[in-house]
């Protein structure tokens, strides 16, 4: 049993939502099976007490069902139909926090019962929540078309009032055209990173209609057309700072993840301008770190990610703003996951200490932290070879080559060009570490052979 779908998702349920679904079990409008709501009971005890040992299948049925014969055909049905009941019960907890949608699902069941007499109030309703929708994502003018369409049925029979088709295809023209821009964004995106192709129906059509102006008023399509514009005409940087502008007025009207989503491309864009040498966008990068912090756009539920953390500091270190790194390792490592945290604060203050030139702090700090995420691991060696070079401390810089040089060979995993890009690094430090400082005409022929920096 402890390996079953069955055992598994009732896993996932902590005990307040543990009290929720037993509720929901024991309603007979939802079920009248007693032995389901004693099989919920048995497996949970099991699960909330630890227990390591296996769970027998004949065992519980003998707690549900003690004076009969084992039947596995009749036990495999009792756990098939409380399955289907969780399933239920999380569609349920979904449409539960969606006040809107039961408020038009209301006015729908109005118009089919005729219920007129509480027809006005439940309009009324509708426009209230309505109003209090501050998010304008797509889902939004979905919303809206499926309440302007339930309005539309409830007043149809007037035939000399004009209605409220314009309305209608209004609100369902944003839903249609805001996801189908996000689709064509999110394929524009994968395809830099995968071999794939993507057949978008009308998506040339959509485009041209939206450049003809419009849908200003609609942030999401504002939004996603503009990313692909900076996506397909990255050379034209009037695109991304049209983005970021509109990022700035509107990023708080998505939900938290589509926004975080709408970020990425604006990171993604600084960054490869970044790869490419143009520093002016590590400036740009900051503010949008900046700004998308301010909004809590990506901190989720609660938690900021190690990675972002990291790079939310190099790039403001880059930059030369060791106070603000100073200031945001101290208020914002109480986001990170309690797992990580310890190392990923000191790792981060170890970078501060390395543009600092306080190099003793920062080997004492990497001493201190054991990385077992292999983003961070590369970067503490990178950070710890860059720092024995500074001080010329030749003895442990070369042992770090060969066990640099041994953990890439041991992650084969890491892609080649991250692999190139560290074995380089220890090839052309190791050179420096032989040429006379004088020896400028050596200095300069290594120079040219290094890429540009890369964030």
């Amino acid at each position: 049993m402890r390996n079953s779908k069955l055992y598994w998702i009732l896993q996932q349920f902590d005990k307040y939502e543990q009290n929720r679904l037993r509720k929901f079990l024991q309603s007979p409008y939802f079920n009248r099976s007693e032995a389901i709501v004693a099989l919920f009971e048995h497996l949970t005890e099991h699960i909330n007490d630890q227990n390591e040992a296996e769970i027998e299948k004949e065992n519980l049925w003998k707690k549900i069902n003690p004076d009969a014969c084992y039947d596995d055909v009749r036990f495999r049905k009792y756990c098939s139909d409380l399955f289907k009941l969780i399933e239920d019960f999380l569609s349920l907890q979904v449409y539960e926090n969606r006040e809107f949608n039961q408020a038009v699902n209301l006015l729908e069941a109005i118009g089919k019962r005729k219920l007129d007499r509480i027809r006005g109030s439940a309009i009324k309703n509708v426009k209230r929540l309505s109003d209090l929708t501050f998010l304008r994502s797509s889902d939004y003018y979905l919303d809206q078309f499926h309440f302007e369409k339930n309005y539309y049925e409830l007043h149809k029979h007037d035939r000399t009032s004009k209605t409220n088709i314009e309305e209608i295809n209004r609100n369902l023209d944003g839903f249609y055209i805001s996801e189908k821009l996000r689709y064509y964004c999110l394929s524009l995106g994968q395809q830099k990173v995968a071999a794939h192709t993507y057949n978008i129906e009308f998506i040339e059509e959509i485009i041209e209609y939206v450049r003809n102006g419009g849908f200003e008023n609609i942030p999401s399509i504002a939004v996603y057309y503009q990313i692909l514009l900076m996506e397909k005409d990255g050379q034209n940087l009037e695109h991304y700072f049209t983005l970021k502008q509109l990022l700035e007025i509107n990023g708080l009207k998505f939900p938290r993840e589509e926004a975080e989503s709408m970020y990425g491309f604006a990171f993604n864009y600084c960054v490869s301008k970044i790869n490419q040498g143009d520093l002016q966008f590590q400036s740009e990068l900051f503010d949008l770190y900046k700004d998308s912090l301010s909004k809590e756009i990506i901190i989720v539920e609660g938690e900021l990610s190690p990675w972002d953390f990291r790079n939310i500091s190099t790039i403001a270190l880059r930059l030369g703003e060791y106070d603000w790194v100073a200031s945001f390792i101290e208020k914002y490592q109480f986001y990170l996951p309690e797992a990580f945290r310890d190392n990923a604060v000191k790792y981060n203050l170890a970078q501060v200490y390395f543009y600092q030139k306080k190099y003793d702090e920062v080997k004492s700090l990497l001493q201190e932290v054991v990385f077992e995420d292999f983003s961070y691991n590369l970067n503490s060696k990178v950070m710890l070879l860059l720092t024995y070079y500074e001080t010329d401390e030749i003895e442990p810089l070369y042992s770090l080559f060969e066990s640099f040089r041994t953990y890439l060979n041991r992650h084969k995993d890491l892609p080649l060009s991250r692999r190139q890009l560290y074995t380089n690094l220890i090839k052309f430090t190791k050179k420096l570490t032989s040429i006379n400082p004088g020896d400028t005409k050596i200095l300069e022929k290594v120079k040219k052979k290094l890429n540009p920096q890369k964030i």
